[in-house]
C-alpha cells in the first residue's frame, strides 16, 4: 500500500459570482463524488444554490450531497465576513469549532473524506475569506491530504 498523498482528493469551492452550470462544470472537471455543504444556512437568493435545488442538480451528474450545518459560520462570523474583517471571522469560527456540535461534525467530515473525492462548499469565491479554509486545513492535517481550491468560471 502506498502512502503517497493524492493531491486531488480534497477540493473547496464557492459559488459567489458563478452560475449553477459553471459550478457543476468545476465539480465535473475535478471528478468530485461528494459535495459537502458547510453553510450554516443552506439557502440562497441565487437560483440553483439552495439546499434542495443544489442537491437535485448535482445528483443529475452523479455527485452526492451532504449538509453539515454544524460546520457553518455562526451569525456573528458571517457579519464579520461581510464587513471584510477576516481576523474576526477566523477568531469567531475557531471558537465555534471548539463546541461539541462542531467537534462531532468535524469527526463526521473526516469520515466522509476517507476514500472519496470530496469538495467543501460555501458562498465566498475566494477561499482566503471563507471558513472552509479552516476545514480544509483540518482535513489536510488529519488525513494527510492536499487540497485544491476550485473557482468556477464567473458570470
Amino acid at each position: 500500500m502506498s502512502s503517497r498523498k493524492d493531491p486531488t482528493a480534497l477540493f473547496t469551492i464557492g459559488y459567489e459570482q458563478s452560475t449553477p452550470s459553471a459550478f457543476q462544470a468545476a465539480l465535473d472537471e475535478a471528478k468530485v463524488g461528494l459535495l459537502v455543504d458547510v453553510r450554516a444556512v443552506a439557502a440562497s437568493r441565487r437560483p440553483g444554490f439552495s439546499k434542495t435545488a443544489l442537491a437535485a442538480g448535482i445528483a443529475e451528474h452523479g455527485v452526492a450531497y451532504v449538509h453539515l450545518r454544524a460546520l457553518g459560520t455562526p451569525k456573528e462570523g458571517r457579519l464579520a465576513a461581510r464587513s471584510g474583517d477576516h481576523d474576526a471571522l477566523m477568531r469567531i469560527y475557531d471558537a465555534h469549532l471548539a463546541t461539541d456540535p462542531a467537534k462531532a461534525a468535524l469527526e463526521e467530515l473526516a469520515g466522509l473524506a476517507q476514500g472519496r473525492r470530496i469538495c467543501l462548499m460555501c458562498f465566498e469565491r475566494h477561499v482566503e475569506g471563507c471558513h472552509r479554509l479552516r476545514l480544509a486545513q483540518f482535513l489536510c492535517e488529519r488525513l494527510d491530504l492536499d487540497v485544491t481550491h476550485l473557482q468556477p468560471a464567473p458570470f
